[in-house]
């Protein structure tokens, strides 16, 4: 039986597979080989995982509800390694969080794995962590709670310790036909024409020089993370066998770490490549052949109109989800600036996608932010790249007049005055400089600020992530400075350990922490509970007729949620005319009309309407 559900899912994927397999590589005898594999991962497939899959199979749509959500935590911070973070999921339920994102564990060289993402094996967990039997361990516990596991797939490269690199660097043909070698500077150079560099001041290039074997490698990233040659059918063969290996112990969700760079085409940008979409539409198939109920995630940090062909068509769809980057950098350019305009663009950007494109919508993770904002769009406000840039990293770092943030730079560079920045939710809120001032009136603001982005977080449409501590306020981790290992990676500023006797506050009544925890679990709350939550509800941004208050609609057949903003601390007035009776704000229970609504300082409302007849999230007649 179990063999026939396997034949039917490949014969309905083979031929579109083996046509863009053979597109790519025109090798039948690998192509056969993969397809005998597929057969072995699926036998070796748990009955568990298997029954999971069924159940997906027969509910595609189980990820794009409004019940969604999500968080993502370091295991070593968050409880020191896989065992102990089974031994705390009893908080994550307290978090009403169902999907969490484990940040990556798989074996690195400790000093040189930028943060875990220059894998060594990708069969083995990092020997701090556990091993492969307490991931196992740990996904079922999760799977009997209801939560859903995701991991980083680093595609892109491998660290220079893994098998394959050092097999390559001593020579071994097969295995430098896995990387990029040159044994002079001419090809390089050409690639060097015309792909960006992604870390210009830390590491720049796209090349090391390895002096001991005479060759250049190409780095995209770092000189210890070596670029995979996905133009060799055994490259992506193998790579296909680690994903459905760590889909088999468990992980619901896979991340595609850094998915547009795989593919390298001399004179090219080495990005978006045609035969990249190609890899992921195989790999989707791959999927749905072996784990239907795994889904992927790319990683695509770039405009939207770059995102979005990740999820592919209707037809024919490559990632399941992708991450709503450019509306996280302009909500904190508005937090800034205190003006909506470049947020209200974007999220109208993302709003006119297809309902059925499922992102991520978060305020922080573990990464620095960067300001990649529509430039030209903010020209006509009289704002330059160069000097707004500079003013949000001022802003950012405490440095403008008048700031409350406390964060970090990240990647400086002193020529171009370009950067990124580094800071917690809580930190860039004001919850710190106002702690540390004892300024109560400060951190009753900051604390405002804070609880509005993620209302406004849980209004998009998608599945909204919270980093781990966001929801006690977790502040700045300094310490990182005082450590040779990290001290020159700022990001680190919030990967700090989770607080734990901090996160008892939580039970404190009147506590920072309190006030976070109770007031976002009450938003999770109410989000499960109304359906025009869900990602099937029409969405768009209203006229609020001030620069500082965005207004979104969401809408049902059944209810209208008008969901107001204001990225000030000072009060304003939301000119909206919703000439369509009485509403009801989700958050305070308030009774009010959607008539020129007046807005405190840093205020957030969930104003719903119902039709006569229908019931709230609670069953209750209207």
């Amino acid at each position: 039986m179990a063999e026939n559900v396997f034949q039917r899912r490949l014969e309905r994927h083979h031929d579109e597979l083996r046509w863009l397999y053979m597109e790519l590589y025109d090798n039948a005898d690998m192509f056969g080989e993969l397809c005998t594999a597929l057969n072995q991962y699926d036998r070796e497939r748990s009955r568990q995982l298997k029954k999971r899959d069924e159940a997906r199979e027969r509910d595609t749509g189980w990820f794009q509800r409004n019940d969604m959500l999500g968080m993502m935590l370091y295991i070593d911070n968050f409880a020191g390694n896989l065992k102990g973070v089974k031994d705390r999921l009893d908080y994550l339920m307290q978090c009403n969080v169902n999907y969490i994102h484990l940040m990556p564990f798989l074996d690195t060289p400790e000093g040189r794995s930028d943060g875990g993402y220059a894998v060594s094996d990708f069969r083995r967990v990092q020997e701090h962590l556990g091993t492969m039997d307490d991931l196992k361990a740990l996904t079922d516990a999760c799977h009997k709670k209801g939560l859903n596991v995701c991991m980083d797939f680093v595609m892109n490269h491998t660290s220079e310790d893994h098998e394959w690199a050092r097999r390559a660097r001593a020579g071994e043909g097969e295995y430098m036909s896995r990387y990029f070698f040159f044994d002079n500077g001419e090809i390089p150079a050409a690639y060097e024409r015309t792909v960006p560099q992604v870390f210009p001041t830390t590491a720049p290039g796209n090349f090391t020089w390895l002096e001991d074997i005479g060759y250049h490698v190409m780095t995209s990233f770092y000189p210890y993370q070596w670029d995979l040659n996905y133009r060799n059918p055994r490259v992506f063969n193998e790579m296909m066998y680690n994903f459905l290996y760590l889909a088999n112990q468990g992980i619901d969700i896979i991340r595609l770490d850094a998915v547009p760079y795989i593919w390298k085409e001399l004179n090219t940008s080495c990005r978006n490549l045609p035969q990249v979409h190609t890899i992921v539409r195989m790999m989707r198939m791959i999927g749905e052949i072996v784990c239907p109920g795994v889904l992927l995630l790319g990683e695509v940090v770039m405009e939207p109109e770059k995102v979005a062909p990740y999820f592919g068509t209707v037809e024919k769809p490559e990632c399941h989800m992708l991450y709503n980057v450019t509306t996280m950098a302009s909500t904190w350019n508005s937090v800034a600036t205190r003006d909506i305009r470049l947020l209200r663009l974007q999220m109208d950007i993302v709003n006119r996608l297809p309902r059925e494109y499922v992102f991520l919508n978060y305020l922080r993770c573990h990464d620095d932010i960067g300001w990649g904002l529509d430039y030209r769009f903010l020209m006509q406000f009289g704002i330059g790249e160069v000097s707004h840039k500079k003013f949000l990293n001022d802003f950012f770092t405490g440095q403008y007049p008048g700031s409350f943030a406390r964060g970090e730079l990240y990647n400086a560079d002193p020529v171009s005055g370009d950067a990124r920045l580094c800071g917690t939710t809580a930190s860039l809120c004001g919850i710190e400089k106002a702690a540390y001032e004892r300024d109560e009136a400060a951190l009753e603001q900051a604390i405002k600020l804070d609880l509005m982005l993620h209302a406004y977080m849980f209004t998009q449409s998608g599945i909204p992530v919270i980093y781990s501590g966001d929801e006690i306020g977790q502040e700045n981790d300094y310490t990182y400075h005082e450590n040779p290992k990290k001290q020159e990676d700022s990001r680190y500023l919030h990967r700090g350990s989770f607080p734990w006797k901090l996160a008892e506050q939580r039970k404190k009544k009147g506590s920072v922490q309190e006030k976070l925890f109770s007031a976002i679990g009450e938003m999770e709350q109410i989000r499960k509970r109304f359906s025009v939550f869900d990602s099937g509800a029409d969405v768009r941004t209203i006229d609020t007729g001030s620069n500082a208050v965005l207004g979104l609609v969401r809408q049902t057949e059944t209810e209208k949620l008008v969901a107001l903003f204001n990225f000030s601390e000072e009060p304003g007035t939301a000119y909206i005319q919703e000439h369509d009776g009485m509403y009801r704000d989700l958050i305070s229970g308030r009774e009010t009309e959607a008539e020129n609504v007046e807005m405190p300082g840093y205020g957030a409302y969930w104003l719903l309407r119902k039709e006569s007849g229908t019931v709230d999230g609670n069953g209750t007649d209207q």
